[in-house]
């Protein structure tokens, strides 16, 4: 699911990057939104993986103590909790041809029977 989602991340910056907004700049804030969502959501994925923490707590040495105990507490989630939030993310890809049925959660169903 993660290649998956890295893929669709793919596609959409590269998307974003092909738009030539000229003077319009309502395009180019739309353009500049899209990358920042897709910067955000690598983001959310490296924190799902822990990698990017595991390091940060590593290097937590220079930080005050109130942020080395944010570090401690945010490196500290299992990742089974979460991995919720990258289901949730790749919902939204879920009329891609690739999107796999067993993605769906218990709450998109809810939603499409509502």
């Amino acid at each position: 699911m993660t290649e998956f989602f890295r893929a669709r991340l793919r596609e959409d910056e590269t998307a974003a990057r092909a738009v030539k907004p000229g003077k319009d700049e309502g395009v180019a804030r739309l353009q500049a939104r899209v990358l920042a969502d897709v910067s955000a959501k690598r983001q959310l994925l490296r924190w799902v993986e822990a990698h990017e923490w595991k390091a940060l707590k590593a290097e937590s040495r220079d930080l005050n103590i109130w942020q080395r105990a944010g570090v401690d507490v945010v490196a500290g989630v299992p990742q089974y909790l979460r991995s919720p939030a990258i289901h949730k993310l790749v919902a939204a890809y879920a009329d891609h041809p690739d999107f796999r049925p067993e993605w769906r959660s218990d709450e998109q169903e809810r939603d499409e029977a509502a």
